[in-house]
């Protein structure tokens, strides 16, 4: 999702202007004339550290923004939708790292959650947690069960939407996971012209004979201190059933909120300010 590593330079700068400030501070500030006036480059540059310092608190313990780059979690969220994602659900990390050191809580069955893609660490995807550890995960001709129990699926309206240059027109159905703190509810999207998966585009993931698939779908038992994530547009996403488990060390948060929407001129909606995720 963020093509740079934002966290790093924020925490780069942020060390850097409180070098200064302390160096000015505990130091030089002595050894200057009371009556002379702070040199411009460590009063410009010292005054950005507090500000440095509570962004990147925030962003590493509080909440993180995120930009929806693609169409795989449709109708859910949408192309150019700003999101907030919890930094503290599922336990404190240390930032940059992500080394979890205090456990507070843990993925549950229909989460939204943004991660570090398994196969390129440097990349941030956001899916639906649809297994925890120990779950059986079975996906035949569209349609999922999760320890030999079906999830229902009610029959919505159509569903459509502009896809480089095309319109996209899909079945949309809302969908009930259980989870630890009961059935929830969400909206997914299946195009039925397209195939349950497509077998050539399965990588060789870790852990992968943990999997069976066939064609006309997969089953996977999801190993201990993992998770296995889908899109909620089911045929426009690649996710678990290509590449495989998501690692526990490799989540970044809950996603909670969409706080803003800036996608092109067709999907451009101030009505999705302000909504929840579910």
């Amino acid at each position: 999702m963020d093509a740079l590593n934002f966290p790093l330079i924020l925490f780069l700068l942020t060390l850097i202007t409180g070098v200064i400030w302390a160096l000015d501070f505990f130091y030089l500030r002595k050894k200057r004339d009371p009556k002379a006036p702070t040199p411009a480059w460590i009063d410009y540059t010292a005054s950005f550290f507090p500000i440095l310092l509570i962004v990147f608190a925030l962003r590493s313990f509080v909440a993180e923004p995120f930009k929806i780059p693609s169409s795989s979690m449709r109708p859910t969220l949408e192309v150019g939708d700003f999101i907030l994602v919890n930094k503290f659900s599922y336990g404190i990390r240390l930032p940059i790292i992500e080394k979890k050191i205090i456990p507070i809580g843990s993925p549950q069955r229909g989460d939204v959650v943004v991660f570090r893609y398994p196969l390129n660490p440097s990349q941030d995807y956001i899916k639906r947690v649809i297994g925890i550890p120990g779950d059986v995960i079975e996906y035949r001709d569209k349609k999922l069960k999760v320890n030999e129990q079906l999830l229902p699926q009610q029959k919505g309206a159509n569903y459509s939407y502009l896809e480089g240059g095309r319109f996209e027109n899909l079945d949309r159905f809302t969908e009930t996971a259980q989870s630890a703190d009961g059935a929830r509810e969400h909206p997914i999207a299946i195009d039925p012209r397209k195939p349950t998966l497509y077998l050539d585009h399965v990588f060789p993931f870790p852990l992968r004979s943990a999997c069976e698939y066939f064609e006309n779908g997969f089953r996977c038992t999801v190993p201990k201190g993992y998770y296995w994530m889908m899109g909620d547009n089911r045929d426009n996403s690649e996710d678990s059933r290509y590449w495989g488990f998501v690692p526990d060390e490799n989540l970044r948060g809950k996603a909670f909120f969409i706080w803003f929407n800036w996608g092109d001129i067709s999907s451009f909606s101030f009505n999705r300010v302000g909504h929840g995720i579910k």
